[in-house]
């Protein structure tokens, strides 16, 4: 029996395509622009690096849903902490997932945020 070649060697994904394949799995509705800026803050991340796409790409788009599209950021600077800001803007987060096509909703006894900025303790 003779053997075939075998067919041309097919690229891996970059990390980027990796993450964004991810995402569009994850919320199919989002938006480009914020699709874009979700991977991009996913990447950036030092606490991300070496997370699987998808773990990356979650933590990244609900990292970025909170800190845009609430208001956790101005909640912070009130003075109030991380566990209470999560509590006051969990509908208004959960309300962005759900547009965006995420059928995962964040719950109050959920850790999973992402800064999507640094290594630390998510924001």
């Amino acid at each position: 029996m003779t053997r075939r070649p075998d067919p041309a060697p097919r690229a891996l994904p970059t990390r980027r395509e990796a993450v964004a394949a991810a995402l569009v799995r994850l919320a199919p509705r989002v938006p480009d622009f914020e699709a874009e800026a979700i991977v991009d803050r996913a990447l950036a991340s030092t606490g991300l690096r070496n997370a699987a796409p998808e773990t990356a790409a979650w933590l990244g788009l609900v990292s970025y849903a909170r800190h845009v599209f609430t208001e956790y950021d101005s909640l912070l600077e009130e003075g109030y902490d991380q566990d209470s800001a999560r509590h006051f803007v969990l509908d208004d987060l959960n309300a962005v997932l759900a547009e965006w096509g995420v059928r995962r909703r964040i719950g109050e006894d959920e850790d999973t945020a992402g800064s999507g900025t640094s290594g630390g303790e998510p924001a």
